[in-house]
């Protein structure tokens, strides 16, 4: 059984990963009005890992006898200056993120809640490689700076990224995937 703190917490991180879904999927469609159809599929790819999370989030709280309560979202942002200034609120959106899945680790730990530490490994984990993916984006970018030529060669490179569902392995599933 989970408990109503525990229980709260993981509604609120169900939302934050719902709302990075849609601040993604937001970016991926001031990509493509800006003709950058690479970047838009970068920003799609990153929507539906986010999805996956918030269902891992969703499935843990029912498996442990729990409520869900979904939560209304905020409107993301739907327009950029540039490419990097897209990739550069990604990528401190997702140190915001990293500081919700430390907070709900904490919180586990003082809730001796070893199922949710065990659940939450994975986040931690994940949240390492989701933050250097987009620190890699700004960091290229930066570097390229305003050339155009170089910015569709990244925008081509980006169209390549494709949606692998994480492995059921290791954690509680998510809906058959275990992320």
């Amino acid at each position: 059984m989970i408990s109503k703190k525990m229980e709260a917490a993981l509604n609120d991180q169900i939302r934050e990963e719902t709302y990075s879904a849609y601040l993604y999927w937001s970016m991926a469609a001031w990509f493509e009005a800006e003709n950058l159809r690479g970047f838009a599929n970068w920003m799609r790819v990153q929507t539906q890992e986010e999805m996956v999370h918030a269902i891992k989030f969703y499935t843990f709280i029912l498996d442990r006898g729990g409520g869900v309560k979904l939560q209304a979202l905020a409107a993301p942002a739907n327009k950029w200056d540039s490419p990097l200034a897209a990739f550069q609120a990604a990528y401190k959106h997702e140190q915001h993120i990293t500081g919700r899945i430390n907070e709900l680790t904490a919180l586990a730990r003082k809730e001796n809640d070893n199922a949710a530490l065990i659940m939450l490994e994975w986040f931690v984990n994940e949240q390492v490689e989701e933050e250097k993916n987009a620190d890699e984006k700004v960091k290229t970018l930066k570097l390229v700076g305003d050339n155009g030529h170089a910015i569709l060669m990244l925008d081509r490179e980006a169209a390549t990224r494709v949606f692998v569902p994480p492995a059921a392995a290791g954690g509680p599933a998510a809906g058959g995937a275990a992320a």
